[in-house]
């Protein structure tokens, strides 16, 4: 399979700025082109990521240009030998590789065209070295000395003495950081689902996961925004925006709907109460028409975990004392920025990290949200006239029939194995 050449991804973007967070305009232009590709997922693909994270997001150049192959002229790195005569033995570890099934002739044809290769990356290595001899040491290092430098800038900001190799000077840094392209794609698609139909519960990393997921409620293209959400506060900052850690008589999952709780208030009861604990009550109370119209709206609110988080007052069962710092107060305080950012910042996020995710706002909708427009002209998503108006509403019953036939669909397909 060939794809195209993709740059550095995103956690690459932050870990070059010493984890000190971009700047706004910065972040404003990555968030529109995620939410545009969140946008084309969730309305044209229907389909639901469930793992973004800085990492599966990639810029379409290299961070530094003279470590991008098509505009250095740098050679691509090849296998080495050892690599190679395990591609060519079929064993990679243990595991039977593709070149193992390949046919004589087929593994012929395959040494010629890599020895071709090798005879003309070796020559481009010699004409750049030479041609190189002037520059400094670092126009020469891989891309993993990004890191390094970075957790040098790191230990350096910390107080302790950095003893990895000698870091570019801070104004070479931010001068290769205000030329990039900041253009990305969203990729890894190997945990994303339809909308119509799910393979699993168990979504998201950690730091990425929304509420409904963790109460093990039902989820749909929300989630998404969540985590983006999430990676839009870390891209400001440098930080991720929940970390969340196991205690003594509590674990992760708690302590990060208590973080949650403390940066956004307090969970809403149809949001955190339990599908099951009712089931009793409601079948004593409740005639089974009045039931089957009910339980549906009860399941897509509840959660069948929230009896293990939360007691009967809507409390969380062994986390009691929580201070909450509403995020524009964080932002302020803790992060610096002025109150106006802050402010601006904290009204685009907070809608897309409501509890409830029937209330979030879609990426189109994002779109059109002042703090996205005030970002650079030639990125400002044109609000529809008329026309525009005219069109949705065909579209809009363009969607409905596609819908009916995906619900068709998954009904011709539940009793089907993926595999």
């Amino acid at each position: 399979m060939v794809f195209e050449y993709l740059g550095d991804n995103l956690l690459s973007l932050i870990k070059y700025t010493g984890y000190r967070g971009l700047s706004i305009h910065m972040v404003k232009e990555l968030c529109f082109h995620v939410l545009v590709g969140l946008d084309y997922l969730h309305r044209q693909l229907s389909i639901i990521h469930t793992d973004l994270k800085p990492e599966n997001m990639l810029l379409c150049s290299t961070i530094d240009p003279s470590k991008d192959p098509r505009k250095s002229g740098a050679p691509l790195i090849l296998p080495s030998n050892m690599d190679k005569a395990s591609l060519e033995s079929g064993t990679v570890k243990g595991r039977v590789t593709f070149y193992a099934n390949l046919t004589n002739n087929q593994k012929k044809v395959r040494r010629k065209v890599k020895e071709t290769a090798q005879d003309f990356a070796g020559k481009t290595a010699v004409e750049s070295s030479q041609s190189n001899t002037d520059l400094p040491n670092d126009h020469l290092v891989g891309s993993a000395n990004v890191d390094r430098v970075s957790n040098s800038d790191a230990a350096t900001a910390s107080g302790k003495e950095s003893v990895g190799p000698k870091k570019c000077s801070g104004s070479r840094r931010r001068k290769t950081l205000e030329s990039v392209d900041l253009k990305c794609k969203l990729v890894d698609f190997g945990n994303a689902c339809w909308t119509y139909k799910q393979f699993t519960d168990n979504i998201q990393t950690r730091q990425y996961r929304c509420p409904e997921v963790i109460l093990g409620s039902k989820y749909s293209t929300s989630a998404d925004l969540w985590s983006f959400a999430c990676i839009c506060f870390e891209l400001a900052t440098g930080d991720v925006l929940f970390d969340p850690h196991s205690g003594d008589n509590f674990d992760r999952d708690e302590d990060h709907l208590a973080l949650m709780m403390e940066l956004l208030g307090t969970m809403p009861r149809k949001v955190r109460e339990s599908t099951f604990s009712h089931f009793k009550v409601l079948t004593l109370i409740c005639s089974s028409h009045f039931m089957n119209m009910l339980c549906p709206f009860q399941i897509a609110l509840g959660g069948r975990y929230s009896r293990e988080f939360f007691n009967r007052h809507g409390d969380l069962r062994h986390i009691r004392r929580l201070r909450f710092w509403p995020l524009d107060k964080v932002l302020v305080e803790k992060y610096e920025f002025s109150e106006q950012d802050a402010k601006d910042m904290a009204d685009f996020l907070i809608p897309i990290l409501d509890f409830d995710p029937e209330k979030r706002p879609t990426a189109a909708q994002c779109l059109l949200h002042p703090w996205i427009n005030t970002g650079p002209n030639n990125l400002q998503p044109r609000v529809p006239d008329a026309r525009s108006k005219a069109a949705d509403t065909v579209n809009s019953e363009q969607i409905k029939r596609d819908k009916e036939k995906k619900d068709a669909m998954e009904v011709r397909m539940g009793n089907m194995a993926i595999v």
